[in-house]
Protein backbone atom coordinates (compact mmCIF):
# COMPACT_ATOMS: atom_id res chain seq x y z
CA UNK A 1 0.00 0.00 0.00
CA UNK A 2 1.47 3.35 -0.64
CA UNK A 3 2.13 5.54 1.83
CA UNK A 4 3.49 9.44 2.19
CA UNK A 5 7.19 7.62 3.67
CA UNK A 6 7.46 6.30 -0.06
CA UNK A 7 7.88 9.93 -1.28
CA UNK A 8 10.46 11.12 1.42
CA UNK A 9 8.25 11.84 4.33
CA UNK A 10 9.72 10.72 7.49
CA UNK A 11 6.47 8.80 9.60
CA UNK A 12 6.13 12.18 12.01
CA UNK A 13 5.95 14.21 8.80
CA UNK A 14 3.19 11.91 7.21
CA UNK A 15 1.65 11.85 10.95
CA UNK A 16 1.03 15.18 10.79
CA UNK A 17 0.16 15.93 7.60
CA UNK A 18 -2.94 13.36 7.48
CA UNK A 19 -3.98 15.42 10.55
CA UNK A 20 -4.19 18.64 9.39
CA UNK A 21 -5.69 17.71 6.38
CA UNK A 22 -8.74 16.10 8.85
CA UNK A 23 -8.40 19.58 11.23
CA UNK A 24 -7.74 22.76 9.04
CA UNK A 25 -6.19 24.98 10.46
CA UNK A 26 -4.60 24.52 13.97
CA UNK A 27 -2.06 24.92 16.39
CA UNK A 28 0.59 22.68 16.94
CA UNK A 29 -0.30 21.77 20.53
CA UNK A 30 -3.65 20.77 18.92
CA UNK A 31 -1.74 19.22 16.29
CA UNK A 32 0.60 17.11 18.31
CA UNK A 33 -2.43 15.40 20.29
CA UNK A 34 -4.47 14.14 17.28
CA UNK A 35 -0.87 12.84 14.99
CA UNK A 36 0.45 11.33 18.54
CA UNK A 37 3.65 13.30 17.03
CA UNK A 38 5.70 14.51 20.63
CA UNK A 39 5.14 17.70 21.73
CA UNK A 40 9.00 17.75 22.28
CA UNK A 41 8.94 16.54 18.25
CA UNK A 42 6.02 18.64 16.54
CA UNK A 43 7.99 22.20 15.84
CA UNK A 44 10.58 20.07 13.90
CA UNK A 45 8.60 18.26 11.84
CA UNK A 46 6.33 20.93 11.06
CA UNK A 47 9.04 23.33 10.36
CA UNK A 48 10.33 20.20 7.76
CA UNK A 49 6.88 20.60 6.06
CA UNK A 50 7.05 23.71 5.34
CA UNK A 51 10.68 23.65 3.88
CA UNK A 52 8.77 20.82 1.38
CA UNK A 53 6.03 23.82 0.87
CA UNK A 54 3.51 21.11 2.11
CA UNK A 55 2.33 22.97 4.80
CA UNK A 56 0.89 27.02 5.30
CA UNK A 57 1.48 28.72 8.24
CA UNK A 58 -0.23 31.92 10.06
CA UNK A 59 2.44 33.94 11.84
CA UNK A 60 0.12 36.81 12.84
CA UNK A 61 -2.24 34.34 15.02
CA UNK A 62 -1.46 33.79 18.37
CA UNK A 63 -0.40 31.26 19.11
CA UNK A 64 0.43 30.24 15.44
CA UNK A 65 -1.64 27.93 13.59
CA UNK A 66 -0.80 25.43 10.01
CA UNK A 67 -2.94 24.64 7.65
CA UNK A 68 -2.22 21.64 4.82
CA UNK A 69 -1.59 22.47 1.48
CA UNK A 70 -3.82 20.65 -1.31
CA UNK A 71 -2.97 16.96 -1.48
CA UNK A 72 -2.81 17.46 -5.23
CA UNK A 73 -0.75 20.04 -5.22
CA UNK A 74 1.37 18.47 -2.16
CA UNK A 75 2.24 15.25 -3.99
CA UNK A 76 3.36 16.82 -6.93
CA UNK A 77 5.66 18.87 -4.80
CA UNK A 78 6.94 15.54 -3.53
CA UNK A 79 7.39 14.04 -6.89
CA UNK A 80 9.08 16.55 -8.63
CA UNK A 81 11.29 16.72 -5.17
CA UNK A 82 12.10 12.57 -5.72
CA UNK A 83 12.33 13.22 -9.75
CA UNK A 84 14.90 15.76 -8.90
CA UNK A 85 16.86 13.70 -6.47
CA UNK A 86 16.76 10.38 -9.15
CA UNK A 87 18.06 12.89 -11.68
CA UNK A 88 21.26 14.17 -9.55
CA UNK A 89 21.43 10.36 -8.48
CA UNK A 90 21.37 9.40 -11.87
CA UNK A 91 24.17 12.32 -12.88
CA UNK A 92 25.96 11.40 -9.97
CA UNK A 93 26.38 7.60 -11.04
CA UNK A 94 27.11 8.89 -14.69
CA UNK A 95 30.13 10.42 -13.29
CA UNK A 96 30.84 7.60 -11.79
CA UNK A 97 31.07 5.34 -14.42
CA UNK A 98 33.09 8.16 -16.74
CA UNK A 99 35.76 7.90 -14.17
CA UNK A 100 35.96 4.22 -13.79
CA UNK A 101 35.62 3.67 -17.49
CA UNK A 102 38.78 5.87 -18.29
CA UNK A 103 40.66 3.97 -14.88
CA UNK A 104 39.48 0.21 -15.84
CA UNK A 105 40.47 0.99 -19.86
CA UNK A 106 43.85 2.08 -18.40
CA UNK A 107 44.73 -1.31 -17.40
CA UNK A 108 46.69 -3.63 -20.15
CA UNK A 109 44.65 -6.87 -20.50
CA UNK A 110 46.80 -10.03 -19.99
CA UNK A 111 47.68 -12.44 -23.33
CA UNK A 112 44.65 -14.37 -23.24
CA UNK A 113 45.16 -18.18 -23.57
CA UNK A 114 41.85 -19.75 -25.81
CA UNK A 115 38.74 -19.22 -23.37
CA UNK A 116 34.86 -19.88 -24.75
CA UNK A 117 31.23 -19.57 -23.36
CA UNK A 118 27.72 -20.67 -24.26
CA UNK A 119 24.27 -18.91 -23.69
CA UNK A 120 21.52 -21.25 -24.59
CA UNK A 121 17.74 -19.83 -25.07
CA UNK A 122 16.47 -16.69 -27.61
CA UNK A 123 17.27 -14.63 -24.75
CA UNK A 124 20.52 -15.13 -23.17
CA UNK A 125 21.73 -15.82 -27.35
CA UNK A 126 20.82 -12.23 -27.83
CA UNK A 127 22.23 -11.08 -24.81
CA UNK A 128 25.84 -12.74 -25.57
CA UNK A 129 25.64 -11.47 -28.81
CA UNK A 130 24.99 -8.15 -27.91
CA UNK A 131 27.53 -7.93 -25.31
CA UNK A 132 30.66 -9.40 -27.70
CA UNK A 133 29.07 -6.53 -30.58
CA UNK A 134 29.58 -3.98 -27.81
CA UNK A 135 33.18 -5.15 -26.90
CA UNK A 136 34.17 -4.93 -30.83
CA UNK A 137 36.95 -2.33 -30.64
CA UNK A 138 38.35 -2.36 -34.36
CA UNK A 139 35.77 -4.93 -36.32
CA UNK A 140 32.56 -6.96 -36.85
CA UNK A 141 32.29 -9.52 -39.94
CA UNK A 142 29.17 -10.93 -39.79
CA UNK A 143 28.29 -14.20 -41.99
CA UNK A 144 24.63 -15.04 -42.21
CA UNK A 145 23.76 -18.03 -44.65
CA UNK A 146 20.75 -19.06 -44.12
CA UNK A 147 17.50 -17.10 -42.06
CA UNK A 148 18.09 -15.99 -38.65
CA UNK A 149 16.75 -14.11 -35.84
CA UNK A 150 19.38 -11.34 -36.59
CA UNK A 151 18.10 -10.42 -39.25
CA UNK A 152 14.90 -10.67 -38.83
CA UNK A 153 12.46 -7.79 -38.51
CA UNK A 154 10.59 -7.60 -35.18
CA UNK A 155 12.30 -6.62 -31.82
CA UNK A 156 15.77 -9.13 -32.11
CA UNK A 157 16.57 -7.42 -35.69
CA UNK A 158 16.34 -4.05 -34.43
CA UNK A 159 18.14 -4.32 -31.42
CA UNK A 160 21.52 -5.83 -33.12
CA UNK A 161 20.65 -3.10 -35.59
CA UNK A 162 20.80 -0.49 -33.18
CA UNK A 163 24.21 -2.11 -31.69
CA UNK A 164 26.08 -2.40 -35.44
CA UNK A 165 25.18 1.35 -35.54
CA UNK A 166 26.77 2.21 -31.82
CA UNK A 167 29.67 0.18 -33.31
CA UNK A 168 30.07 2.41 -36.14
CA UNK A 169 29.63 4.87 -33.87
CA UNK A 170 32.67 3.94 -32.14
CA UNK A 171 34.85 4.03 -35.70
CA UNK A 172 34.38 -0.29 -35.63
CA UNK A 173 34.47 -1.70 -39.45
CA UNK A 174 31.26 -3.43 -39.93
CA UNK A 175 31.18 -6.17 -42.80
CA UNK A 176 28.28 -8.13 -43.81
CA UNK A 177 28.90 -11.30 -46.31
CA UNK A 178 25.20 -12.93 -46.83
CA UNK A 179 23.96 -16.05 -49.10
CA UNK A 180 22.01 -14.91 -52.17
CA UNK A 181 19.35 -17.06 -51.01
CA UNK A 182 18.89 -15.48 -47.70
CA UNK A 183 18.77 -12.01 -49.55
CA UNK A 184 15.99 -12.94 -51.38
CA UNK A 185 14.15 -14.20 -48.83
CA UNK A 186 14.87 -11.35 -46.23
CA UNK A 187 11.47 -8.79 -46.15
CA UNK A 188 11.44 -5.94 -47.76
CA UNK A 189 11.44 -3.66 -44.71
CA UNK A 190 14.82 -5.54 -43.99
CA UNK A 191 16.30 -4.29 -46.13
CA UNK A 192 14.67 -0.75 -45.75
CA UNK A 193 16.14 -0.84 -42.51
CA UNK A 194 19.30 -1.35 -43.38
CA UNK A 195 19.77 0.83 -46.43
CA UNK A 196 18.28 4.04 -44.49
CA UNK A 197 20.77 3.08 -41.03
CA UNK A 198 23.57 1.51 -42.27
CA UNK A 199 24.05 1.29 -45.82
CA UNK A 200 25.62 5.06 -46.39
CA UNK A 201 27.83 4.70 -43.70
CA UNK A 202 32.07 4.45 -45.03
CA UNK A 203 32.45 1.92 -42.61
CA UNK A 204 29.69 -0.31 -43.03
CA UNK A 205 29.48 -2.73 -46.28
CA UNK A 206 27.60 -5.91 -47.42
CA UNK A 207 28.41 -8.67 -49.88
CA UNK A 208 26.73 -11.78 -51.45
CA UNK A 209 28.70 -14.91 -52.00
CA UNK A 210 27.22 -18.51 -52.66
CA UNK A 211 27.21 -21.97 -51.00
CA UNK A 212 28.04 -20.43 -47.54
CA UNK A 213 25.80 -21.83 -44.44
CA UNK A 214 25.29 -20.93 -40.60
CA UNK A 215 25.34 -17.58 -39.12
CA UNK A 216 28.98 -16.83 -37.27
CA UNK A 217 30.43 -13.07 -35.74
CA UNK A 218 33.98 -12.59 -35.44
CA UNK A 219 35.20 -9.57 -33.63
CA UNK A 220 38.19 -7.76 -34.12
CA UNK A 221 39.63 -11.25 -35.75
CA UNK A 222 40.06 -12.93 -32.18
CA UNK A 223 36.83 -14.01 -31.14
CA UNK A 224 34.30 -16.12 -32.94
CA UNK A 225 30.07 -16.16 -31.91
CA UNK A 226 28.63 -18.73 -33.42
CA UNK A 227 24.83 -19.10 -33.37
CA UNK A 228 23.49 -22.31 -33.66
CA UNK A 229 19.89 -22.08 -34.43
CA UNK A 230 16.92 -24.02 -33.38
CA UNK A 231 16.82 -27.39 -35.51
CA UNK A 232 12.61 -27.52 -34.80
CA UNK A 233 12.41 -23.70 -35.97
CA UNK A 234 15.02 -22.43 -37.77
CA UNK A 235 14.14 -18.74 -37.46
CA UNK A 236 15.09 -19.04 -33.72
CA UNK A 237 18.34 -18.89 -31.49
CA UNK A 238 18.96 -21.85 -29.95
CA UNK A 239 21.72 -21.49 -28.49
CA UNK A 240 25.11 -18.36 -29.08
CA UNK A 241 28.88 -19.88 -28.38
CA UNK A 242 31.65 -17.58 -28.15
CA UNK A 243 35.43 -18.68 -28.63
CA UNK A 244 38.11 -16.49 -27.62
CA UNK A 245 40.66 -18.11 -29.26
CA UNK A 246 43.14 -15.81 -31.75
CA UNK A 247 44.16 -18.98 -33.35
CA UNK A 248 40.53 -20.24 -34.13
CA UNK A 249 39.51 -17.11 -35.09
CA UNK A 250 42.78 -16.16 -37.28
CA UNK A 251 42.02 -19.12 -39.59
CA UNK A 252 37.77 -18.29 -39.80
CA UNK A 253 39.37 -14.79 -40.74
CA UNK A 254 41.46 -15.80 -43.59
CA UNK A 255 38.40 -18.11 -44.82
CA UNK A 256 36.31 -14.86 -44.50
CA UNK A 257 38.59 -12.89 -45.85
CA UNK A 258 39.11 -15.14 -48.90
CA UNK A 259 35.21 -15.55 -49.63
CA UNK A 260 34.77 -11.23 -49.01
CA UNK A 261 37.53 -10.98 -51.77
CA UNK A 262 35.77 -12.81 -54.32
CA UNK A 263 32.20 -12.04 -52.89
CA UNK A 264 29.13 -9.55 -55.03
CA UNK A 265 28.50 -5.60 -53.28
CA UNK A 266 24.89 -6.40 -52.04
CA UNK A 267 22.70 -2.61 -53.13
CA UNK A 268 19.57 -2.55 -50.72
Amino acid sequence: MANLRDLGLSEYEARAYRALLNTGPTTAKDLSRVSDVPMGRIYDVLNSLETHNLVRSQSASRPKKYVAVEPSTALDRLLDDKLDELNAKANQYEDIVDELSTELDAVEPPIEEGFWTAAVGADDSLELLIERLDAAERRIDMVAGRVSPTFDIGNIGDTVTEHLERALDRGVDVSVLMSPELVSTLPESVGQRYASTLSDHPQFSVRTTPEIDGTFNLIDDIEVCIEVANPLSPGEAFAMIDLKDPEFAANVNSQFSSRWETAEPLHF
